[in-house]
């Protein structure tokens, strides 16, 4: 099991083929409170940057991005009645999303936590 992020603050953990993806705990602390999620239902075969999900918190909207090309999966059916699971747990139990990697190449572009840890600051 291995962990990337993207400059665009989400994470995956990647698991042989599958990664599980969400949005950082830095980027929830910065939305606030989540009161709205919703997976773009349309999007299951993703190309690298397209937008997967919307979130919504008391600050703003903002929409989630594929970080890899991919297949979606799943859907975390928790978050439907408890958007604020993202809040709460963004990397554990507020996952968003499971893709199987496309291009497992992709990964190499990625951050590890060091280096994410450097671009937040």
């Amino acid at each position: 099991m291995t962990l990337y992020f993207t400059k665009e603050h989400e994470w995956l953990r990647v698991e042989g083929d599958v990664a599980v993806v969400g949005i950082t705990k830095h980027a929830a602390s910065e939305l606030g409170e989540i009161v709205f999620f919703e997976l773009n239902s349309s999007a299951n075969d993703l190309q690298q940057g397209d937008s997967v999900a919307v979130v919504e918190s008391v600050k703003a909207a903002s929409d989630v991005y594929a970080p890899v090309n991919g297949v979606v999966i799943e859907g975390n059916p928790d978050l439907a009645n408890n958007p604020d699971l993202i809040s709460s747990d963004p990397e554990g139990n507020g996952w968003m999303l499971k893709m199987t990697l496309t291009d497992k190449a992709q990964l190499a572009d990625l951050l590890d936590a060091e280096a994410y840890a450097a671009l937040i600051g």
